[in-house]
């Protein structure tokens, strides 16, 4: 993780404020299904580690979404706060959370193999289907 930046969040309401010590200049877009689901169209994130502290966390909801991850979102008007994997606390905030401009880079796309026709970004990006990112970070097997 490219990192160095400190960042703070927040909702589309105010109600719920996120702050990040170490956060990645690297944005990466996932075309899973599941986040498509939960946003409309592929989910843009920025990697903050696990060093992430919520003020107003009465307004913070989150749902397990599966084995690995949960998701967060603000409970008064449904902005999409954080993707976090559960064995590391590493969170995945998304990039419009943030205020603008800073000086991310659009890199990386996961879950490429499960992108629709139907929409296509032009910069040139490090390209993981599903299987390639369960590989390289699924908890090794006993």
């Amino acid at each position: 993780m490219s990192n160095n930046n400190q960042g703070k969040g927040i909702c589309l309401c105010g109600a719920a404020r996120i702050s990040v010590k170490n956060m990645s200049k690297n944005i990466g877009g996932c075309h899973c299904q599941m986040c498509r689901r939960w946003g409309g169209g592929p989910l843009l994130v920025v990697d903050c580690g696990s060093d992430v502290s919520f003020v107003e966390e009465e307004n913070i909801t989150v749902f397990n979404s599966s084995q690995w991850a949960e998701r967060g979102f603000c409970n008064q008007c449904g902005t999409h706060l954080f993707y976090r994997l559960k064995a590391n606390n590493q969170y995945f905030i998304p990039v419009g959370l943030f205020e603008q401009p800073q000086d991310f880079v659009f890199d990386h796309q996961i879950f490429i193999d499960e992108k629709p026709a139907y929409y296509c970004f032009a910069n040139e990006t490090q390209n993981l289907t599903g299987a390639e990112v369960f590989a390289q970070f699924a908890p090794p097997t006993i």
